[in-house]
């Protein structure tokens, strides 16, 4: 079911510019954390290596995995809002189709649900 309201384009504009700079914030950080990642050295020795540098490597490698799903999550959401800024419905509930509050954009500029839905979501 479309939803007949929509925010006003002097609204979107700013909130597009943001989510478009978080989106190239979010891409170059998923680049540099990989350069992190021990299993990507190259100089990196694959012979049997003491337990704790494999320890080390492991932990390393697990942790910039995990930061990088977090970035992958992020981005994700980045480009849906800017999609829907694209087709006017930002800031429209995908749920009830109500306008989702100001203040929750505000906070949370990915928020693709009112507060109302999320928690109905979450139980």
């Amino acid at each position: 079911m479309a939803s007949k309201i929509s925010y006003p384009k002097r609204f979107l504009a700013p909130i597009a510019s943001f989510l478009t700079e978080q989106l190239h914030r979010l891409e170059n950080r998923k680049k540099e954390i990989s350069k992190e990642d021990p299993f990507e050295d190259s100089q990196r020795p694959t012979d049997n290596a003491a337990v704790d540098s494999e320890a080390a490597e492991q932990f390393g490698h697990a942790r910039i995995s995990a930061i990088k799903s977090e970035l992958e999550r992020r981005i994700i959401q980045t480009r849906k809002a800017l999609t829907r800024v694209k087709i006017g419905q930002y800031g429209i509930c995908e749920s009830c189709t109500d306008l989702i509050d100001t203040d929750r954009l505000m906070v949370y500029p990915e928020a693709t649900l009112c507060l109302k839905c999320k928690r109905r979501r979450e139980k």
